[in-house]
This record gives structure tokens, C-alpha cells and sequence, in this order.
């Protein structure tokens, strides 16, 4: 049952697919949240105009962003257990009220000159949001699409990292028509919360579960054994336990930690980059770099992820961390030598970091199974949490403190850059330690479905 608050048509028993129902209809409904919430990625836009008109410096300014990947892993964390016993409708309605709330917040914020009101309200409200948006499809599209787990994935997770392709232009139109004065960024914030909120509750309505017992055609086949792929389950109270979890949590950490470093930073980072050449980076060029960053980003969730079908979730997170180690010791030797060079390299380093959330529930999903997939997805995410704090912390600590030594363009970045390399590597090692579960974690006798539901025979491929 939902929670007594909430209308009935919001419970898991209410979404369960009608005959004839095609599982493919779930992606758009995930897409609908993903794309709303990845708006968190644009974050870069804001950061000019507040440094301007509330006189912040760049940690400062990037406070809101960091408290919202903070409450993302925490909201994650603590809310997959509800988010598996509720079902994605009831989530993606909460995910929706707090997402858009966060805004109306912010944009109150904006208007008084209350900075600590947009850390509030985009921060952690928000933050909510966007933990609770970001889990609620997830063990509902690998129920549907046992088959290929991370390309399902993959599909849905590349709206997030999309998100910002969509915000990032409209952000600055936005602050273009309305000014980028504090009243110009709350009329921002509150044109914003309302649109998103309207987008967002297409995917409420959309959203359905599999009927229980449901099997894609062709499921019955015989699949190749593969030791990294289980055939048991896992709770997720066993699955912090193994060292598997924990490995996984440190090999994603460290790769967030590189990407959300670029990304946070991304419009100022590339305009500071190349000051000193004869051709700068103006701002409309810098909000273009922040979209094509959101672009390798999407992509990445998408391309990645779905080749990690055929390759192998360990062998795809080698490749995370290990080229992008390599990138960044490119990036970090050339210089301002090679803008296109520069531009290459970090898109390829943020198609890895958003390959890297879209591959790790299938992951999940090969070392515990799918019995509370989502909810140990949910507590993973804290390592987005730990990353959402030291990826920005690294990068705009090192910069202010560059500054104040009286240093500019490329001096300001280098030292994070080789920061980050450390980070990757240590990342690489711990996900050579990833190994089958111990059957000792294994559940003895368990259902794949949290409650159960009434068969809707005839849901369709």
C-alpha cells in the first residue's frame, strides 16, 4: 500500500501492466524523470550570475550542487527500500512534488537575496527529487527487460546525463529574457519548477509494472554461463556485507569523482582554460561546451552501458577508469596547446562517467540478482554522495586557492587533474578485486516481485 497521504491510483497495485501492454512504452516514462532531474548537470549556467549578483566565490557558488548529489545518494539510500515496497509511480510522484518544490524554493531564495534558501530549496529539497526520481525505474526496467539489462538501463539513465542539453540553452535563454540579476535568476527558478513539474507527471501516468510471473519472449532460452552473472538472490542487507559492494562503491566513487569534477565547472573551467590564447572562450561558446559534455554524458549512458552486454560489466569499468586515467594525463600535459584536443578528451571522459551509473545496476544485478536490485542501487548511490562532494571540493578548492597564489589559465586546473588520475587508478584496483558473490549471502528461497500482484496475462514484448 502507499503511504495514507497519497491518492490510490499512486499504488504499485494499480500500475501493474494490462494485457497487451509493450514493455517498451517504460523507457519514455523513465526519460520523462531522468530528463527533468538531470537539469542538475547544467548547474554551471547559474554559477556567473549568483557569483555576480549575491557576491560568492566559485566553492560557494557550487554549494547548491553539492548538497543536491549529497541528498541524491543519501534520499537514494534510505528511500530504495520504499521506492521497491511502493512501486515507480508512487517514487516518480514524490521524486516530481520535491524536484519542482526545490525550484519555487530557490526562486524565493533569488528574489529576497537569501542565498541559504537556494541551498535549500535546489540543495536538499531538490536533492530529494532527484535521488528519489533517479532509483524509481530502475528495478522496474530490469524486471521488464531481463534480457538485456544495460542496454534497458542505459536507455532511461542517458536522460539524466541528457538532461542538461536540454537545460543548458534554455537556462541561459531564460536568464538572457529575464536578466541575470538576482530577479532575472528567481523568475528563472520559478519558470523552471513549473515546467518541469508538468513534464515530469507524463511519466507518472505512463509508468507500469510487469504483471507477476512475467518473462520476455525467448527468456526461456538457455543463456551462456557466465561465472560474473548470478542466478540467486541477494537482500540488499546481505549485499552491503559482501566485499563485492564495497568494491563497486569505491570503483564508482572514483569514477564520478573525475567526471562531476569537469562537469560542475565546466562553463568557467573552459573559459579559464584557454584566457590566455589568442582566441578565448566567450560565455555562449562555454554554455555550448557545458551542452556537448551533456551530450558525451547521455550518450555514454546509452553506448556503454549496452555494449557492457557484450563485453562485461568488469571489463567495461576498465575502461572507465583506466583510459580515462589516460585523458587525464592528456589533458593535463598538453595544456592550452590543443582546444579541440581538450574538448575531445573530456567528452570522452564524461561519456565514462555517465557510462558508469548507467552500467551499475546491471551490475548489481549480475552480482545480487534482482530480488531488491533498486534498493541496493539506492544505498551505491551514496558513492555519488561522497563524489558530489570531493569532485567540486578538488577542483574549485585547488582553483580559489591557484588564484590567490596569482595564477591563471591552465595553472588554475592542472594540479585536480592529476588528482583525479590518482583517483581513477585506485578506482581501476578496486574493481579488480570484484569477484562472484559467496553463496553464504545467497537467500535461500525468495520471490522476484515485493508483493504480490493480481497476473495481467499478455503484456507484450
Amino acid at each position: 500500500m502507499a503511504p495514507p497521504l497519497v491518492p490510490a491510483v499512486l499504488e504499485r497495485s494499480r500500475s501493474v501492466a494490462p494485457a497487451g501492454w509493450s514493455r517498451w512504452l517504460v523507457p519514455p516514462a523513465a526519460l520523462a524523470i531522468h530528463l527533468a532531474i538531470g537539469q542538475a548537470y547544467a548547474w554551471s549556467v547559474f554559477k556567473p550570475p549568483l557569483e555576480g549578483s549575491l557576491q560568492l566565490s566559485g566553492t560557494a557558488s557550487a554549494l547548491p550542487f553539492q548538497l543536491a548529489i549529497v541528498m541524491l545518494g543519501l534520499s537514494a539510500a534510505f528511500g530504495g527500500t520504499l521506492v521497491e515496497r511502493n512501486g515507480p509511480r508512487w517514487a516518480m510522484f514524490v521524486s516530481t512534488v520535491c524536484f519542482s518544490t526545490g525550484f519555487l524554493i530557490s526562486a524565493l531564495g533569488a528574489a529576497t537575496g537569501q542565498y541559504w534558501l537556494i541551498v535549500l530549496g535546489y540543495g536538499f529539497v531538490g536533492g530529494i527529487g532527484l535521488g528519489i526520481g533517479y532509483i524509481s525505474p530502475v528495478s522496474t526496467l530490469i524486471k521488464w527487460f531481463p534480457d538485456r539489462p544495460g542496454m534497458a538501463t542505459g536507455i532511461a539513465i542517458m536522460g539524466f546525463g541528457g538532461g542538461a542539453l536540454v537545460a543548458s540553452p534554455w537556462s541561459s535563454q531564460l536568464l538572457k529574457s529575464f536578466g541575470s540579476d538576482a530577479s532575472g535568476i528567481a523568475e528563472t527558478f520559478l519558470v523552471m519548477g513549473v515546467v518541469y513539474a508538468a513534464f515530469m507527471t507524463l511519466g507518472v501516468l505512463l509508468v507500469r509494472v510487469p504483471p507477476e510471473g512475467w518473462q520476455p519472449p525467448g527468456q526461456q532460452k538457455a543463456a551462456k554461463p557466465n561465472a560474473m552473472v548470478t542466478t540467486a538472490q541477494v537482500s540488499a542487507r546481505n549485499a552491503l556485507r559482501t566485499p563485492q559492494f564495497w568494491c563497486l562503491w569505491i570503483a564508482l566513487c572514483m569514477n564520478v569523482t573525475a567526471g562531476i569534477g569537469i562537469l560542475e565547472k565546466a562553463a568557467p573551467m573552459i573559459t579559464d582554460f584557454f584566457s590566455g590564447t589568442s582566441v578565448p572562450v566567450s560565455a555562449t561558446a562555454a554554455a555550448g561546451f557545458v551542452g556537448l559534455l551533456s551530450l558525451a554524458n547521455m550518450l555514454g549512458r546509452f553506448v556503454w552501458s549496452s555494449a557492457s552486454d557484450l563485453l562485461g560489466r568488469k571489463n567495461i569499468y576498465r575502461i572507465y577508469l583506466g583510459v580515462g586515467a589516460l585523458l587525464y594525463l592528456a589533458i593535463a600535459s598538453m595544456g592550452d596547446s590543443a582546444k579541440p584536443l581538450f574538448i575531445l578528451c573530456a567528452a570522452i571522459i564524461l561519456s565514462f562517467y555517465g557510462g558508469g551509473f548507467s552500467t551499475a545496476p546491471a551490475y548489481l544485478k549480475d552480482l545480487f540478482g534482482t530480488y531488491q536490485v533498486g534498493a541496493i542501487h539506492g544505498r551505491l548511490l551514496t558513492a555519488w554522495s561522497t563524489a558530489g562532494v570531493l569532485g567540486p571540493l578538488i577542483v574549485n578548492a585547488v582553483a580559489d586557492s591557484q588564484k590567490e597564489a596569482g595564477r591563471t589559465g591552465v595553472d588554475l586546473y592542472t594540479t585536480s587533474f592529476y588528482i583525479m588520475i590518482s583517483l581513477l587508478v585506485i578506482g581501476f584496483i578496486a574493481n579488480e578485486f570484484i569477484r562472484p558473490v559467496h553463496s553464504r549471502y545467497h537467500e535461500p528461497s525468495v520471490a522476484t516481485e515485493p508483493a504480490s500482484e493480481p497476473a495481467a496475462k499478455g503484456a507484450t514484448k
